[in-house]
């Protein structure tokens, strides 16, 4: 805790926009000329880049904390899209940039690693994720108990 006291997570700090570009792992690209990363417009869209990126993380750590700790995506889901909710009011509080059901769908480019047949993931984590991209998809269109079922 001391190190992110240290490193200003804790307080006002000035993030300069060479450090949003690496946030957002250069997504926007490089602009020439360089001071071009200080405009309003790109660094808004680093911005925005960075926190999808975040989300779409935190989703996908959330998953694997639930399938390795056993519980069921009947379970899980529900606390996954509240978090998910909490989580996208902090990107920008009082404006719905990012919804819960948009960071469902942006881990997509992860997943065929995952879930492709020549994967080395065992079997019963490709059932897992399938199983609670289901249950996700589910809870977060508001739809009663198996309206939508994963292909296993």
């Amino acid at each position: 805790m001391a190190i992110a006291d240290e490193l200003g997570y804790f307080r006002d700090h000035e993030v300069h926009a060479a450090s949003l570009l690496l946030w957002s792992e250069g997504i926007a690209g490089l602009p020439d000329p360089v001071e071009r990363l200080e405009e309003p417009a790109l660094v808004r869209r680093m911005c925005g880049i960075g926190a999808d990126l975040q989300l779409t993380r935190l989703l996908q750590a959330l998953v694997t904390a639930a399938l390795a700790a056993g519980t069921e995506p009947g379970e899980g889901a529900a606390g996954m899209a509240e978090i998910l909710r909490l989580a996208c009011g902090l990107v920008e509080p009082g404006r719905a940039r990012t919804t819960p059901a948009e960071v469902h769908r942006m881990p997509v480019a992860h997943l065929p690693a995952i879930l492709r047949p020549a994967s080395d993931a065992p079997d019963w984590g490709k059932a897992g994720y399938r199983a609670y991209d289901a249950e996700l998809e589910r809870v977060l269109r508001g739809e009663g108990p198996g309206a939508v079922r994963p292909c296993v």
